[in-house]
């Protein structure tokens, strides 16, 4: 029932906004903003034409592997580091302003530097993905462990536990609510860049094919691009609130019990 519910409040909102699109747009001749009648209709043969073939199957495919791939390569490297900068001050202290000198730097600007010796291939957008995503996981993971109880950790200590022990049996369970508050974070940016970085330079993709119906003046096939990435959003959106409840209801339940106590 809780499920239901929640899946009823997070497509609450996109259902309420379709609905107005459609009534405000229904009589519409604009030709920049079609109705969402014509939009819709424009649907089917742009992405679905062609069965395994079809541009929502091949595009769609190219996107999302950039996507998953740079945001599970930059979520091991940030947790590695972010742990190893976290339990140690002085290295905590020597990086924490180069780190943050980096996260302010804006991700789309990276895509022509990083295109400059990458390429235009995959190589380049997964880079790119990789990079922004970094910044968040990594600041939040250095938090996180920061913030773990010293209490906890001595107590560890006392009952000869191993480093490695400690590091996965306590630190990061302790600090997995923050990194995946970076995580969520992360996947964000990474689907914005993963778009910017489609649309600088690509042969195919989401972004690719919004830019390549926009440079043709097929408007209404734009329109359908660019709700196919609200619907990844979304879908990305969904399926890592259900991976983060699972793995926090721990975290979770210890609140509730604090909050009814």
């Amino acid at each position: 029932m809780k499920t239901l519910q929640s899946i009823g409040y997070i497509l609450a909102l996109p259902v309420v906004l379709l609905t107005t699109w459609w009534i405000v747009s229904y009589d519409s001749t604009n030709v920049y903003f079609p109705s969402l009648q014509r939009i819709l209709a424009a649907f089917p043969a742009t992405w679905l034409d062609g069965g395994g073939e079809s541009r929502l199957v091949v595009d769609g495919f190219a996107s999302i592997w950039r996507l998953l791939f740079g945001f599970v390569a930059a979520t091991v490297i940030a947790v590695s580091l972010g742990t190893l900068i976290g339990l140690l001050p002085r290295v905590r202290a020597f990086c924490e302003p180069t780190l943050e000198l980096f996260r302010a730097i804006p991700g789309p600007v990276l895509v022509p530097i990083i295109g400059l010796f990458a390429g235009i291939g995959d190589t380049m957008k997964i880079i790119v993905v990789l990079l922004g995503c970094l910044w968040p996981i990594l600041l939040n993971t250095v938090e996180g462990v920061r913030a773990v109880d010293s209490v906890m950790i001595d107590t560890a200590r006392s009952y000869r536990l191993s480093a490695r022990r400690r590091i996965f049996t306590l630190i990061l369970p302790a600090a997995s609510p923050q990194i995946l508050a970076g995580m969520r974070q992360g996947l964000s940016v990474g689907i914005i860049l993963m778009v910017i970085s489609e649309m600088f330079a690509a042969t195919n993709g989401l972004g690719f094919s919004v830019v390549q119906f926009q440079r043709n003046f097929a408007l209404p096939e734009m329109w359908t691009g660019i709700i196919v990435l609200g619907l990844l959003g979304l879908v990305a959106s969904v399926v890592f609130q259900y991976f983060e409840s699972h793995s926090l209801r721990w975290y979770t339940g210890m609140r509730r019990a604090a909050r009814d106590a």
